[in-house]
């Protein structure tokens, strides 16, 4: 992760989202690499990381405070979901997860990225 990425000062989505994921992405399986000591099995083939099964998720192995300097401890075991989650920006794209996620969390919202076009709206005359 880019030192100068906004997640290490947010981490609003691993407390806000059930991390969930196929378990054969744990490393009780070949080729897995997420620790199965921090997931719960939520279904014969799914699992998910603990803490974010609850009603006020927060992933286990999210160290820090939401908003104030944040690192997940598994960052290079991390499950696909979490791999795949953009933040707000990342790419010049979108990401109303992210944006919900810091919401949720009383953060204030990332700006657009310079690199995705603004649209103008047309006024129809």
């Amino acid at each position: 992760m880019s030192e100068n990425s906004p997640c290490l000062n947010c981490g609003a989505c691993c407390a806000t989202f059930r991390v969930s994921f196929y378990w054969g992405e744990t490393d009780s399986a070949p080729g897995g690499d997420v620790p199965t000591q921090l997931t719960e099995q939520i279904s014969p083939y799914r699992s998910c990381m603990q803490g974010t099964n609850q009603p006020k998720p927060r992933c286990v192995a999210l160290l820090g405070t939401v908003g104030d300097g944040v690192r997940c401890s598994i960052y290079e075991k991390r499950s696909s979901p979490c791999r795949d989650f953009p933040f707000h920006g990342e790419y010049g794209e979108d990401s109303p997860g992210c944006q919900q996620a810091r919401a949720a969390h009383g953060l204030p919202p990332l700006p657009d990225s310079p690199m995705r076009p603004k649209l103008i709206p047309v006024i129809a005359a």
